[in-house]
């Protein structure tokens, strides 16, 4: 199986909650969409960058989704002792048994 390993850091001077962390995801992801219609031409706008440089900008929009998700897991853990590491095998068995994922062992 293929893995992107993605370690982000946990934002220090801030209290988030889960309500505010879901609203800033949302935001970002809202931010995603717009970058990804605005730069490739979707919404009507002329575009004088370079796909090379459109990539760059969705890239960025793309980690602040990133960054506000694993956030949001630390809000998880350590205001409702939510185990994200179990979490995940979890979802990594539901995406094998949903056929997203082969199980291929050796």
């Amino acid at each position: 199986m293929n893995k992107k390993i993605i370690a982000l850091p946990k934002l220090n001077n801030l209290s988030p909650t889960l309500e505010s962390t879901a609203l800033k995801l949302m935001e970002e992801a809202g931010e995603l969409a717009q970058a990804i219609g605005k730069f490739r031409g979707l919404n009507g706008e002329d575009i004088s960058l370079q796909e090379q440089q459109v990539m760059e900008k969705i890239t960025g929009e793309l980690l602040d989704v990133a960054q506000t998700a694993v956030s949001m897991m630390f809000v998880l853990e350590e205001n409702y002792g939510i185990n994200i590491e179990h979490a995940i095998e979890e979802h990594v068995e539901k995406l094998k048994r949903k056929g997203y994922l082969l199980d291929i062992t050796g």
